[in-house]
């Protein structure tokens, strides 16, 4: 049942993002320095502070780390990746993504140049180098090998709560771009005991 529970959780969360990336939208990473229990104020990572409307129906998830070990063949994964000088494919960011997910490349804004791939996971070679491990990911349209160097930030979303969001905490936030310029957040993601979304 817990399973069944965190899984509809995950699918809802999904939802959620599509939702928001089908409308202008900005993501806000940053640090939360006010919550009324409506409007998130955020010292954004970007510079300066942002106000966002959190509506009732939105739900807040929190944050769990997750290693290597904890990915399996065949598991969905969003893989944040930069393509380096020298051509090699470089994971910033991977994360476990709902089995419902659209499989596909992307931009991305986690970083200059980064790009988004949802893909089922083919393999994992461990490695003795810097690298630390190469995955095989495909993307139904191709297969790319991603290297994932030690210290890479891994991540999922748990179920959450408005009260999660805190001043100090670390926090994602897809948000709408109203016609007014207000922003309005579609999907919230908080620090849970240290750990930080990654995304």
């Amino acid at each position: 049942m817990k399973s069944i529970g965190l899984n509809l959780f995950f699918a809802l969360f999904f939802i959620a993002v599509n939702s928001a990336n089908a409308q202008q939208n900005v993501n806000v990473r940053g640090t939360v320095t006010a919550f009324d229990g409506k409007i998130v104020t955020v010292n954004s990572r970007d510079g300066g502070t942002v106000q966002i409307e959190l509506p009732d129906n939105v739900a807040v998830a929190g944050t769990k780390a997750i290693t290597l070990a904890d990915i399996k063949p065949g598991m969905p994964l969003g893989v944040t990746t930069v393509k380096r000088a020298d051509g090699e494919i470089v994971a910033i960011d991977v994360r476990p993504i709902p089995a419902t997910a659209a499989l596909g490349l992307s931009p991305f804004d986690l970083q200059p140049g980064s790009t988004m791939t949802n893909a089922l996971l083919e393999g994992q070679v461990q490695s003795t180098g810097a690298n630390g491990a190469e995955l095989t990911l495909n993307y139904k349209t191709g297969m790319v090998k991603v290297s994932v160097p030690p210290g890479t930030p891994m991540s999922q979303a748990i179920p959450g709560s408005r009260s999660d969001i805190k001043p100090g905490e670390t926090i994602f936030i897809a948000a709408r771009v109203g016609q007014d310029g207000k922003l309005t957040a579609a999907r919230v993601q908080v620090s849970t005991n240290g750990v930080k979304p990654t995304q």
